[in-house]
């Protein structure tokens, strides 16, 4: 059976796919007759997603660029990275044949009925000649005109002339609808043979750019930069486009030529209505197309709907029951004055009437075709497949109607399918035939539902109806009417899974949006966790990852929620694969879900202090020497994949923000301790030098702005301490002994409990010196004393306070630094010191 077109088994004999016709319908988990027949003779059965009941799912597997997609209905679709060995051969170029048959099964079906008489091209030889000639030359046109200049027919004239032109032929496609990358998969796909595979964005440029054809776009529907993209994309490609005056035009910089289609002249429009109606014009008839043509402005459209017109009037003329008569007349027909039907006088439409003539036209149609033309307007225009009829509107023969519409020039031809002709929507609106719009479009959104879903039928064919099934879903969101929303996300949820299928990914998010919310105005949570987490594949299949990570996160959110965990296992595995093509954590189950999980943080390195305190602060910031921590423990592997953004990398993050919180915790107490041990050395000096104050010694001990001198830290401390001849040597309670500025050693702790245990010195230890001007104790190694200075003047209030010599610190910061260590710094401060 054809995708697309239905043969004479399908209406009334075999109505398994449909449910229409008047034989007995074959249960779903049947066997067609076809299919018996293949059985029986042997031959292998090609199932079309299984034969099987309505009940289970229809599983499909596909390949989109570096992933491996399997489109499940129930649960979601899941995606994972294509294994090694699946992925799909290089794409195949159809040979010309294999492109005839495909340009064949995708146009538009033939109307049932005889054949209606096609009009001819007129006063269009000197366009159809220059379009052919720039397409030799291989420039892309851009034909501009009115709608109903007859664009579409002066494009099938042109793409006969130029069949032989380039090595892929000529590739007709629609741009109804359509965006600049639907276009270029479509090109791709008119080319290549690639079944179930899609490539992605760069192997898509790839292909198309080597593909040499000559490309007649209908109706295209965008311009400027994204018409430009298009251009680029497809350098060996001659494009014919046809569009409306109203449709942005190119860049001012693109290399396109602009052809503008104008209407008709009055004595071609009259030779064309000539030809519609096969007979000579009366005198009458002739001034009356004369007068159409001033009004439709030569529109070969309004004039081919005038011939139609002029058919129906000579029929009844020599029938008058033709229509019904007078008596069976439609109440909706626009006549309002008697006339004579007996054969003898029929006046002709009114000027009004012949410039929009979709009222006067759909009066004297039958039932069927009128009942069609209200679900054509119900769906925005959109006429469904004459294969569908039967079912909506009730009637076993109304697969005829679309003859009846074609033939009154009320339908023009849009890709496989066919809509309303230009300006025929708002007339039948105003007519009325938009009242029971609302019913309508969910009566055609049930019947979607359900033949969307049937197992029989192919993603393709499914595909193939995309516009009128999306159309019926818009109309009913949002809804005013008591259960239109679940209607429509019951129609989402049946033809999203075949769009994506048949690989129509424009239509797929058009219907994922629209569910997504259909789902949030009726309240159902489940279903709107669905569109979430299809709109999370379906961005990460097409290289968004921000946009999928959005999604995937609040599908897992709200099915967490609704406790479900097969689809919240679903939705953490595809944002597990989003995560680690990012480069970002990954949830792997470390926290709950719809937790928002912290990015990690690369950690500067604590740069360790330099100097005498450089070993007891190294030994402190290591606390897990000394304390018992547990650490989880990776290996090499594990290791180099959370470094990646692998599945351990927030419990590494987590790891280093601990060592680096405790490390700074520690050394801040252990300076701490330092300074508040220098600080009660200094006490016990004052109290030993009652003479002394705290504050003059600080005063004499800085060097002339109140702060210390540090001095450089390069390991000058070294040949300070060998030009005084004073030694290191161990200070009571492990301490070491420093030289101060003036050569007199004072106590650093060297572990972070070493305080000062008494203040009289040990047995072979040097002790303090009692005074700042004390000379070393023997035991140390004999240096000079230092040389005191003049005494500063005292203040007069201090009169009874002994003044000591001024501390020559400031002096020998210039000679001999000091530690730039804080321990250093507060020894400078203390009378020690000084």
């Amino acid at each position: 059976m054809d995708p697309t077109h239905r043969g004479p088994q399908d209406y009334g004999r075999d109505n398994d796919s449909f449910g229409e016709g008047t034989g007995r319908r074959q249960p779903s988990g049947d066997p067609s007759p076809s299919s018996q027949l293949r059985s029986s003779r042997g031959g292998p059965i090609t199932p079309d997603f299984g034969q099987q009941t309505p009940q289970q799912a229809r599983v499909v597997r596909l390949i989109s660029g570096d992933y491996l997609l399997t489109v499940n209905p129930v649960d979601g679709s899941e995606v994972e990275l294509c294994p090694p060995g699946k992925q799909p051969d290089p794409p195949v170029r159809r040979t010309a044949a294999e492109r005839a048959d495909r340009e064949r099964a995708t146009a538009p079906p033939v109307p049932p009925g005889p054949p209606a008489p096609q009009p001819p091209l007129l006063e269009r030889a000197e366009e159809r000649e220059r379009l052919t000639r720039l397409l030799a030359r291989g420039r892309s046109v851009r034909l501009t005109g009115p709608a109903g200049s007859g664009r579409t027919a002066l494009l099938d004239a042109v793409a006969a002339d130029c069949a032989d032109l380039a090595p892929d032929g000529v590739v007709r496609l629609s741009g109804y609808k359509r965006t600049a990358t639907d276009l270029l998969y479509g090109l791709f796909e008119a080319v290549h043979d690639a079944q179930l595979h899609r490539p992605d964005g760069a192997g898509l440029i790839e292909k198309v750019r080597n593909i040499g054809a000559v490309v007649v776009l209908d109706d295209l529907e965008f311009g400027g930069a994204a018409l430009e993209e298009l251009l680029d994309a497809t350098p060996e490609c001659a494009f014919l486009f046809a569009t409306t005056p109203d449709v942005a035009a190119a860049t001012p910089d693109s290399y396109l030529e602009e052809v503008f289609l104008a209407g008709l002249g009055r004595s071609c429009s009259i030779d064309l209505l000539e030809q519609v109606v096969e007979r000579p014009l009366t005198d009458e008839e002739a001034n009356w197309a004369g007068d159409l043509w001033f009004e439709s402005e030569g529109l070969p459209l309004r004039f081919v709907q005038a011939g139609a017109l002029l058919r129906q009037r000579d029929m009844l003329r020599t029938d008058p029951d033709a229509y019904g008569g007078l008596d069976g007349r439609p109440s909706d027909a626009p006549f309002g004055h008697d006339e004579d039907i007996d054969g003898v006088h029929i006046p002709l439409p009114s000027l009004g009437e012949g410039a929009a003539p979709a009222a006067l036209l759909a009066s004297r149609l039958s039932g069927p075709a009128r009942d069609t033309l209200r679900f054509a307007v119900a769906l925005g225009g959109e006429v469904p497949h004459q294969a569908h009829l039967p079912a909506l509107v009730g009637d076993t023969h109304a697969d005829a109607a679309l003859g009846e519409l074609a033939g009154c020039g009320l339908l023009s031809p849009a890709g496989p399918r066919y809509r309303l002709a230009a300006g025929v929507l708002a007339q039948l609106e105003a007519a009325g035939y938009g009242e029971d719009s609302t019913d309508r479009a969910r009566t055609a959104a049930q019947h979607y539902a359900w033949w969307a879903g049937h197992p029989s039928v192919t993603p393709v064919r499914a595909t193939a109806e995309a516009d009128a099934v999306i159309a019926a879903m818009t109309q009913l969101v949002p809804g005013d009417g008591a259960g239109q929303t679940s209607v429509a996300v019951l129609l989402a949820r049946s033809a999203s899974p075949a769009f994506a299928a048949g690989l129509h990914w424009g239509a797929w998010e058009r219907a994922l949006r629209i569910g997504q919310e259909a789902a949030r105005i009726a309240g159902e949570v489940a279903e709107e966790a669905y569109f979430h987490h299809e709109l999370g594949v379906l961005a990460l299949c097409t290289g968004n990852p921000d946009r999928a990570r959005a999604e995937l996160e609040t599908a897992i959110s709200m099915r967490g929620a609704l406790a479900d965990k097969s689809g919240a296992v679903a939705g953490r595995r595809a944002l597990a694969l989003v995560e680690d093509r990012s480069g970002g954590p990954l949830p792997g189950g470390l926290v709950p879900a719809g937790d928002d999980v912290p990015a990690p943080r690369h950690e500067e390195p604590v740069p360790l202090p330099v100097g005498p305190t450089a070993a007891v602060t190294q030994r402190l910031s290591r606390p897990y020497e000394d304390a018992t921590v547990v650490i989880p423990r990776q290996s090499a592997p594990a290791a180099a994949s959370g470094a990646r953004g692998g599945r351990f990398a927030v419990l590494g993050g987590a790891r280093r923000k601990l060592v680096a919180a405790g490390a700074g915790v520690l050394l801040a107490g252990v300076l701490g301790t330092v300074v508040a041990l220098g600080l009660t050395s200094g006490d016990g000096d004052v109290q030993r030098n009652p003479g002394v104050t705290a504050e003059e010694s600080a005063g004499q001990d800085d060097s002339g702005d109140g702060v210390p001198t540090d001095g450089p830290t390069d390991g000058s401390f070294l040949e300070d301490t060998a030009s005084t001849g004073s030694a290191v040597t161990p200070g009571p309670s492990g301490s070491q002994a420093t030289p101060g500025a003036s050569g007199t050693p004072s106590m650093v702790p060297t572990g972070p409990s070493s305080t000062p245990s008494s203040d009289k010195p040990s047995s072979g230890k040097p002790t303090e010196s009692p005074s700042p001007t004390k000379s070393p104790t023997p035991t140390e190694p004999s240096s000079p004393s230092p040389t005191p200075t003049e005494p500063e003047s005292p203040d007069p209030t201090d009169s009874a306070t002994e003044t000591p010599p001024a501390s020559p610190n400031t002096s020998d910061s210039a000679s001999g630094p000091s530690s730039s260590s804080p321990a250093a710094a507060g020894a400078d401060s203390s009378p020690t010191a000084a």
